[in-house]
């Protein structure tokens, strides 16, 4: 083997090992799954889904939902008194505000985020608790990786959902627009 074809092999191995470490320093939050059973990757797509509602306590939150649950809030659910179907996925998006630089006016806008709570829609996989399942996943920006809540769903489960059974466990109603 000639010194060109050393140097161009030394070169393709280097540049792989680049690119292999790479794929493998990156992290695939869609492997993540919750202590209840639900799983991340059953939330793929949910960047595109639509809004249902924001709400603001220490963090600014934007309540999204996908297809089967919007579609069951337009039909009237819950105030029809009709359970959401399976299938059913919403997620809050929380993220820690910080003041406009750029609006003439007092707004807070997101800054850095925070969390993933998710609920899914399953009768048979979650029983016993009306039907939902509940994840809470963590954002550091630290390192950009979403982790798994140690405690399971720290701010709100389904504890905190029982008060509104009669909502079918949804605080949040589809907003006007």
């Amino acid at each position: 083997m000639n010194r060109k074809t050393k140097l161009w092999i030394a070169s393709a191995a280097a540049a792989l090992a680049v690119v292999a470490g790479v794929a493998i320093g990156a992290q695939d939050k869609y492997a993540l799954v919750s202590p209840s059973g639900v799983a991340f990757a059953d939330f793929k797509g949910y960047e595109d889904w639509a809004v249902v509602s924001s709400a603001k306590t220490d963090v600014l939150k934007v309540i999204v939902a996908n297809p089967i649950m919007i579609k069951a809030y337009k039909s009237g659910i819950p105030g029809n008194g009709q359970p959401f179907p399976d299938g059913a996925k919403i997620a809050k998006l929380q993220w820690k505000p910080k003041k406009s630089t750029d609006a003439p006016f007092d707004v807070d806008v997101p800054d850095v985020f925070t969390q993933a709570f998710l609920m899914e829609k399953d009768s048979k996989r979650f029983p016993k608790s009306g039907g939902w399942g509940y994840a809470l996943f963590n954002y550091s920006a630290a390192n950009d990786t979403m982790t798994v809540d140690p405690t399971g769903v720290s701010d709100c489960g389904h504890a905190c959902h029982v008060k509104v059974a009669d909502k079918n466990y949804i605080f949040h109603p589809y907003q006007k627009r």
